[in-house]
């Protein structure tokens, strides 16, 4: 088993709207892209205990033909740029999944 941030080549969220969060994950081969969307390890249940949300707030998109997988789901406290928002561009938002194990 190895961390999901060890085999994406790219891992980033950010803002997809000023209400919700976009995480993006690019791998490098089709192989492990293969590996990681094949696992039962990353569905909408998993990232949603992951980021206290219901598992029907949670979409996951794979992309084939990138080798990408794109998880949108509800940005949690306030709207972006509101007051009391501390991560306005959603940058910091995908560290809940980093230690996410991957068979």
């Amino acid at each position: 088993m190895e961390r999901l941030y060890d085999l994406a080549e790219v891992f980033r969220s950010k803002n997809a709207g000023p209400l919700h969060i976009t995480l993006d994950l690019l791998f490098s081969d089709e192989s492990t892209y293969r590996r990681v969307a094949d696992s039962e390890a990353l569905t909408p249940g998993v990232v949603s205990e992951l980021y206290e949300m219901a598992p029907e707030e949670v979409k996951i998109v794979h992309f084939d033909a990138a080798n990408a997988i794109k998880i949108t789901m509800p940005r949690k406290g306030p709207t972006s740029g509101a007051p009391g928002d501390r991560d306005v561009y959603g940058a910091q938002q995908h560290g809940p999944l980093l230690g996410l194990m991957i068979p």
